[in-house]
Protein backbone atom coordinates (compact mmCIF):
# COMPACT_ATOMS: atom_id res chain seq x y z
CA UNK A 1 0.00 0.00 0.00
CA UNK A 2 1.10 3.51 -1.09
CA UNK A 3 2.62 6.02 1.73
CA UNK A 4 0.40 8.41 1.05
CA UNK A 5 -2.68 5.58 2.00
CA UNK A 6 -1.70 5.36 5.33
CA UNK A 7 -4.28 5.78 8.04
CA UNK A 8 -3.58 7.40 11.56
CA UNK A 9 -5.50 5.63 14.22
CA UNK A 10 -4.83 7.91 17.70
CA UNK A 11 -6.50 6.10 20.16
CA UNK A 12 -4.86 4.59 23.34
CA UNK A 13 -7.33 1.45 24.37
CA UNK A 14 -5.99 -1.45 22.07
CA UNK A 15 -8.33 -3.54 22.37
CA UNK A 16 -10.43 -0.85 19.88
CA UNK A 17 -7.18 0.42 17.96
CA UNK A 18 -6.49 -3.41 17.24
CA UNK A 19 -9.77 -3.79 15.48
CA UNK A 20 -9.21 -0.64 13.23
CA UNK A 21 -5.96 -1.51 11.84
CA UNK A 22 -6.88 -5.31 11.56
CA UNK A 23 -10.13 -3.80 9.35
CA UNK A 24 -7.91 -1.20 7.82
CA UNK A 25 -5.52 -3.54 6.61
CA UNK A 26 -8.04 -6.51 5.56
CA UNK A 27 -9.50 -3.69 3.05
CA UNK A 28 -5.91 -2.75 1.56
CA UNK A 29 -4.74 -0.03 3.71
CA UNK A 30 -1.82 0.80 6.22
CA UNK A 31 -2.24 1.57 9.57
CA UNK A 32 -0.39 3.17 12.50
CA UNK A 33 -1.02 3.52 15.74
CA UNK A 34 -0.46 6.19 18.49
CA UNK A 35 -1.86 6.48 21.68
CA UNK A 36 -1.45 10.40 22.93
CA UNK A 37 -1.76 13.62 21.21
CA UNK A 38 2.01 14.93 21.26
CA UNK A 39 2.44 11.15 19.44
CA UNK A 40 -0.64 12.38 16.59
CA UNK A 41 0.74 15.63 16.03
CA UNK A 42 4.55 14.28 15.59
CA UNK A 43 3.70 11.82 13.20
CA UNK A 44 1.67 14.26 11.47
CA UNK A 45 4.34 16.67 11.17
CA UNK A 46 6.49 13.76 9.52
CA UNK A 47 4.33 13.32 6.79
CA UNK A 48 2.43 10.39 5.12
CA UNK A 49 -0.48 10.14 6.47
CA UNK A 50 -3.56 10.21 4.28
CA UNK A 51 -6.33 9.98 7.19
CA UNK A 52 -6.25 10.48 11.09
CA UNK A 53 -8.95 8.72 13.01
CA UNK A 54 -9.10 10.73 16.37
CA UNK A 55 -10.12 9.70 20.29
CA UNK A 56 -11.81 12.46 21.75
CA UNK A 57 -10.55 11.32 24.90
CA UNK A 58 -6.81 10.77 24.84
CA UNK A 59 -4.36 10.65 27.80
CA UNK A 60 -2.66 13.35 27.55
CA UNK A 61 -5.49 16.25 26.33
CA UNK A 62 -8.55 16.23 24.13
CA UNK A 63 -9.02 15.23 20.61
CA UNK A 64 -10.57 18.79 20.05
CA UNK A 65 -6.92 20.28 20.75
CA UNK A 66 -5.51 17.90 18.61
CA UNK A 67 -7.55 18.63 15.64
CA UNK A 68 -7.27 22.87 16.58
CA UNK A 69 -3.30 22.25 16.19
CA UNK A 70 -3.69 20.06 13.20
CA UNK A 71 -5.79 22.34 11.27
CA UNK A 72 -2.99 24.84 11.89
CA UNK A 73 -0.75 22.99 9.42
CA UNK A 74 -2.78 20.43 7.70
CA UNK A 75 -6.00 20.28 6.27
CA UNK A 76 -5.79 15.82 6.53
CA UNK A 77 -9.18 14.48 6.81
CA UNK A 78 -10.48 13.35 10.21
CA UNK A 79 -12.45 11.27 11.97
CA UNK A 80 -13.75 12.00 15.62
CA UNK A 81 -14.36 8.96 17.44
CA UNK A 82 -15.88 8.96 21.02
CA UNK A 83 -18.18 7.38 23.31
CA UNK A 84 -19.98 10.58 23.59
CA UNK A 85 -23.26 11.06 21.08
CA UNK A 86 -24.12 14.55 22.36
CA UNK A 87 -25.26 17.26 19.44
CA UNK A 88 -22.88 19.66 20.92
CA UNK A 89 -20.04 17.51 20.29
CA UNK A 90 -20.36 16.58 17.10
CA UNK A 91 -21.04 20.33 16.28
CA UNK A 92 -18.03 21.39 17.90
CA UNK A 93 -15.87 18.57 16.15
CA UNK A 94 -17.22 19.62 13.15
CA UNK A 95 -16.80 23.64 13.12
CA UNK A 96 -12.83 23.05 14.26
CA UNK A 97 -12.40 21.21 11.32
CA UNK A 98 -13.73 17.11 11.42
CA UNK A 99 -15.12 15.77 8.59
CA UNK A 100 -16.71 12.86 10.40
CA UNK A 101 -17.79 11.70 13.82
CA UNK A 102 -18.46 7.98 14.64
CA UNK A 103 -19.51 7.21 18.01
CA UNK A 104 -18.84 4.34 19.95
CA UNK A 105 -19.74 1.50 19.81
CA UNK A 106 -19.15 1.35 16.30
CA UNK A 107 -19.10 -1.18 13.20
CA UNK A 108 -15.58 -1.58 12.16
CA UNK A 109 -16.41 -2.14 8.71
CA UNK A 110 -18.73 0.88 8.44
CA UNK A 111 -15.73 3.43 9.88
CA UNK A 112 -13.62 1.78 7.06
CA UNK A 113 -16.13 2.63 4.60
CA UNK A 114 -16.15 5.95 5.34
CA UNK A 115 -12.61 6.01 5.53
CA UNK A 116 -12.63 4.89 1.91
CA UNK A 117 -15.54 7.26 1.03
CA UNK A 118 -13.48 10.60 2.43
CA UNK A 119 -10.12 9.41 0.86
CA UNK A 120 -12.22 8.87 -2.49
CA UNK A 121 -13.00 12.56 -2.35
CA UNK A 122 -9.52 12.82 -2.40
CA UNK A 123 -9.70 15.02 0.91
CA UNK A 124 -6.16 16.32 2.09
CA UNK A 125 -4.97 17.87 -1.19
CA UNK A 126 -5.05 21.04 0.20
CA UNK A 127 -7.57 23.59 0.71
CA UNK A 128 -8.06 24.85 -2.81
CA UNK A 129 -6.78 22.53 -5.47
CA UNK A 130 -7.41 22.63 -9.26
CA UNK A 131 -11.05 21.59 -11.22
CA UNK A 132 -10.87 18.36 -12.27
CA UNK A 133 -10.83 17.25 -15.85
CA UNK A 134 -13.42 15.11 -15.66
CA UNK A 135 -16.81 15.49 -17.04
CA UNK A 136 -19.70 16.89 -14.95
CA UNK A 137 -21.85 18.96 -14.69
CA UNK A 138 -21.98 22.61 -14.69
CA UNK A 139 -24.84 24.74 -12.34
CA UNK A 140 -24.28 28.25 -12.87
CA UNK A 141 -20.40 28.97 -11.49
CA UNK A 142 -20.32 25.29 -9.91
CA UNK A 143 -18.85 22.31 -11.51
CA UNK A 144 -19.99 18.93 -9.96
CA UNK A 145 -18.04 16.10 -10.61
CA UNK A 146 -20.47 12.90 -9.12
CA UNK A 147 -17.74 10.49 -10.03
CA UNK A 148 -14.64 12.38 -7.92
CA UNK A 149 -17.17 13.26 -5.30
CA UNK A 150 -15.85 16.94 -5.56
CA UNK A 151 -17.69 20.51 -6.61
CA UNK A 152 -15.62 23.32 -7.76
CA UNK A 153 -16.31 26.82 -7.52
CA UNK A 154 -14.95 29.29 -10.23
CA UNK A 155 -12.85 26.83 -11.27
CA UNK A 156 -11.48 25.98 -7.92
CA UNK A 157 -12.17 22.44 -6.13
CA UNK A 158 -13.97 23.39 -2.59
CA UNK A 159 -12.21 20.98 0.19
CA UNK A 160 -15.42 19.75 1.41
CA UNK A 161 -16.00 16.59 3.78
CA UNK A 162 -18.47 13.95 3.29
CA UNK A 163 -21.85 15.94 4.75
CA UNK A 164 -20.64 19.27 3.02
CA UNK A 165 -19.84 17.41 -0.45
CA UNK A 166 -24.25 16.00 -0.13
CA UNK A 167 -25.58 19.34 1.51
CA UNK A 168 -24.27 21.85 -1.52
CA UNK A 169 -25.34 18.81 -3.95
CA UNK A 170 -28.75 18.74 -2.82
CA UNK A 171 -28.47 22.87 -2.86
CA UNK A 172 -27.03 22.37 -6.51
CA UNK A 173 -30.08 20.17 -7.67
CA UNK A 174 -32.54 22.83 -6.38
CA UNK A 175 -31.03 25.50 -7.01
CA UNK A 176 -33.40 28.74 -5.58
CA UNK A 177 -35.49 26.31 -3.80
CA UNK A 178 -36.18 27.18 -0.16
CA UNK A 179 -35.37 23.98 1.59
CA UNK A 180 -35.91 23.08 5.57
CA UNK A 181 -33.50 22.30 7.77
CA UNK A 182 -35.79 19.18 8.16
CA UNK A 183 -35.21 18.50 4.43
CA UNK A 184 -31.62 18.96 4.62
CA UNK A 185 -31.61 16.88 7.68
CA UNK A 186 -33.27 13.87 5.76
CA UNK A 187 -31.42 14.33 2.14
CA UNK A 188 -28.00 14.59 3.32
CA UNK A 189 -27.73 12.67 6.70
CA UNK A 190 -27.60 8.77 6.53
CA UNK A 191 -29.65 8.88 10.29
CA UNK A 192 -31.74 12.13 10.51
CA UNK A 193 -33.11 11.53 13.95
CA UNK A 194 -29.57 11.55 15.56
CA UNK A 195 -28.39 15.02 14.25
CA UNK A 196 -30.75 18.28 14.42
CA UNK A 197 -30.95 21.83 13.09
CA UNK A 198 -27.92 22.98 15.02
CA UNK A 199 -25.86 20.33 12.90
CA UNK A 200 -27.35 21.54 9.72
CA UNK A 201 -26.40 25.17 10.50
CA UNK A 202 -22.68 24.29 11.72
CA UNK A 203 -22.59 22.72 8.24
CA UNK A 204 -23.99 25.47 6.01
CA UNK A 205 -21.90 27.58 7.92
CA UNK A 206 -18.90 25.87 7.33
CA UNK A 207 -19.69 25.63 3.18
CA UNK A 208 -20.26 29.62 3.04
CA UNK A 209 -16.34 29.97 4.70
CA UNK A 210 -15.46 27.21 2.35
CA UNK A 211 -17.20 28.75 -1.18
CA UNK A 212 -16.00 32.57 0.25
CA UNK A 213 -12.32 31.31 -0.74
CA UNK A 214 -13.00 30.72 -3.92
CA UNK A 215 -15.65 33.90 -5.03
CA UNK A 216 -14.88 36.20 -1.48
CA UNK A 217 -17.19 38.98 -3.65
CA UNK A 218 -20.33 36.79 -3.31
CA UNK A 219 -22.36 35.07 -0.61
CA UNK A 220 -24.69 32.35 -2.14
CA UNK A 221 -26.22 29.92 0.39
CA UNK A 222 -28.82 32.42 1.81
CA UNK A 223 -30.81 32.35 5.08
CA UNK A 224 -34.74 32.42 5.17
CA UNK A 225 -35.33 32.90 8.67
CA UNK A 226 -38.06 30.41 10.48
CA UNK A 227 -37.79 28.15 7.48
CA UNK A 228 -34.44 27.13 6.08
CA UNK A 229 -31.99 27.86 3.21
CA UNK A 230 -31.76 28.06 -0.58
CA UNK A 231 -28.81 28.14 -2.89
CA UNK A 232 -28.46 31.02 -5.48
CA UNK A 233 -26.89 31.83 -7.86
Amino acid sequence: MRQQDTILVVEDEPSISDNLIFGLKREGFSGEVVSTGFEAIEKLKGGGVALVVLDVGLPDTTGFEVCKEIRGFSQVPIIFLTARNEEIDRILGLEIGGDDYVCKPFSVRELVARVRVILRRGNGAGALAEPSESVGEVFGPFHLDRERYQISLNERTLNLTRYEYRMLKVFLERPGRVLTREQLMYRVWEEPEASGERTVDAHVKSLRAKMREASPDREYILTHRGIGYSLEF
